[in-house]
């Protein structure tokens, strides 16, 4: 009978001890896939990458809950501190997913870092095959440092420019749609089915944002940080200040749409006028850069003096590219009128 007895009361404690741990792994598991799914309209609803929204939070349990529900809750506050904790040590990670955003390449930044390794990499084995010179392969190497940096800017400001340029004609059709008796969010869904990009673009991110439940004045701010454009700065302010005291916004897109209108004939005929010195810059810039090349690849032995460390010439060479970068940078200052 002892026996028997006992032989319940193991039954029972293991039945028990089954049943807490189902119950364990099955919470563990239903938070992991909510924290999944939080993660995920997160980084949906990011800004470029970097901003994110506020998720809402599990309810706060009372003083009577289970010891169980305090050692659930204690094991993932300590996931949720150590995420935080890595998350904070990818701030780069962010800063180039942004930038890939903002230049609208569809790229991982694990890819980009490839990309710019590659460059590198490929430069090296360029210059070592071609010039059969270390030091040449090693500034050529430290080019291709310079190379995709400079290609993602480009593709960034020939974005930003494109958006620009078709900021005016949005903010007429924004008014228009307005007049017509649609709202906001409404008006910013058809300009992302009626646009161009990259207009189209932003602003159909901008919609799911707020199909996500970010607010307009937030998914506006979003498009701001990862455009980066005055005009589209100061459309977003008049709304949200509009938003707050009131006002006809159809008529202050108007008066916006003609000061951007404005703004851009205004740069062109500045850019019109300065393109002969922004061709200069280029061209002078090119010049020595590309004819040392050719001598080097030509006759090696009468550039052997400049790439030998028996005399002064990697001194010489070293000022000749700080002159080279000085006055290119000047005459691009020059050249640079801000209106």
């Amino acid at each position: 009978m002892r026996q028997i007895l006992e032989l319940i009361l193991d039954g029972v404690g293991a039945l028990a001890l089954g049943a807490v741990v189902a119950y364990t792994i099955a919470e563990l598991r239903r938070r992991s896939q909510r924290r999944e799914v939080d993660e995920r309209v997160r980084r949906f609803a990011e800004a470029g990458a970097g901003l994110s929204i506020a998720l809402p939070e599990d309810a706060p349990t009372g003083e009577g809950e289970s010891w169980l529900r305090r050692l659930l809750s204690r094991v993932r506050s300590e996931v949720e501190s150590s995420q935080a904790a890595s998350a904070a040590q990818r701030p780069q990670t962010v800063r180039v997913a942004e930038a890939l955003a903002r230049a609208d390449v569809k790229l991982r930044p694990f890819e980009w870092y490839m990309i710019r390794v590659g460059s590198v990499v490929v430069l090296f084995a360029l210059g070592l095959v071609i010039y059969r010179n270390l030091i040449l392969a090693a500034i050529m190497a430290v080019v291709g440092v310079f190379i995709p940096p400079l290609v993602l800017r480009f593709r960034a400001y020939r974005r930003l420019r494109r958006f620009n340029d078709q900021l005016g004609d949005t903010l007429v059709l924004l008014s228009n749609a307005l007049k017509a008796g649609y709202s906001f969010p409404q008006a910013m869904a058809s300009i992302s089915r009626s646009g161009t990009p990259p207009v189209s673009e932003e602003f159909g991110r901008a919609t799911r944002e707020v199909q996500l439940g970010v607010t307009t004045d937030e998914s506006l701010t979003h498009m701001v940080t990862r455009i980066r454009s005055e005009d589209l700065d100061l459309m977003v302010t008049a709304v949200q200040i509009q938003r707050v005291v009131g006002g006809n916004l159809a008529e202050i897109l108007d008066n916006i749409a003609f000061t951007i209108r404005e703004r851009i004939r205004i740069k062109g005929e500045i850019r019109t006028l300065t393109a002969q010195a922004r061709a200069s810059s280029f061209i002078i810039t090119a010049l020595p850069i590309g004819l040392g090349l050719i001598l080097e690849a030509i006759n090696p032995s009468y550039m052997a003096p400049l790439l030998s460390f028996s005399g002064p010439g990697p001194y010489i060479l070293g000022v000749c590219v700080l002159s080279i970068a000085f006055a290119y940078w000047a005459m691009q200052r020059i050249a640079n009128i801000e209106v």
